[in-house]
């Protein structure tokens, strides 16, 4: 049986985490999409990307689609990338578990999905964060990046949680240069 239909069977199931877990502990499960596990560096992933996500979908959305779909105390950083030429989502997302049990527990809850609040035809796609994994790695990544600069709206910006709870982005190591904005 391959990782997908696998996945699918154990959807909505309690044990689904462990059981997908359990499979990646030999040496290799490959999704349709990507590669779950394919040795011992995956096996300890966090991070995930979302890919396939509409465009006209916001980071509050995508906030409250992992809530509603049982992860809000799940995960501990969200980056949902905009066009800031066109004011719209790049369509795809990093999201970052505090387990790697529950990163494979939301990848086999959202691949595959498409029930959005918003008119779209998308089908989520999830494969792992590369190359960066694990919180450190993303809040490092993005503190001192063009997007946290101080004319950027809130709501464009990464966030970073603990105990499901919004928490302050670490500051910056350095000036943080103007985005390139639209002209008009």
């Amino acid at each position: 049986k391959g990782f997908k239909a696998e996945a699918q069977a154990l959807r909505g199931s309690q044990d689904a985490a462990w059981a997908v877990a359990e499979m990646c502990t030999e040496t290799e499960c490959v999704p349709e999409h990507g590669s779950v596990c394919t040795g011992s560096q995956e096996a300890a992933n966090t991070t995930i990307m979302l890919r396939n996500l509409p465009n006209n979908y916001s980071r509050d959305m995508l906030l409250e689609l992992l809530d509603r779909e049982g992860f809000g105390r799940s995960y501990d950083f969200v980056y949902y990338p905009v066009d800031f030429k066109r004011w719209a989502g790049l369509g795809y997302a990093f999201v970052n578990l505090v387990s790697h049990a529950e990163a494979l527990r939301l990848w086999s809850s959202l691949d595959g999905f498409s029930r959005w609040e918003l008119p779209s035809s998308k089908v989520v796609q999830v494969c792992w964060g590369s190359p960066l994994q694990g919180l450190e790695d993303c809040t490092q990544r993005y503190r001192n990046s063009p997007v946290m600069h101080e004319s950027v709206p809130e709501h464009f910006k990464p966030l970073v949680f603990g105990d499901g709870k919004q928490i302050p982005f670490p500051p910056p190591t350095k000036k943080i240069r103007n985005p390139r904005w639209r002209r008009v």
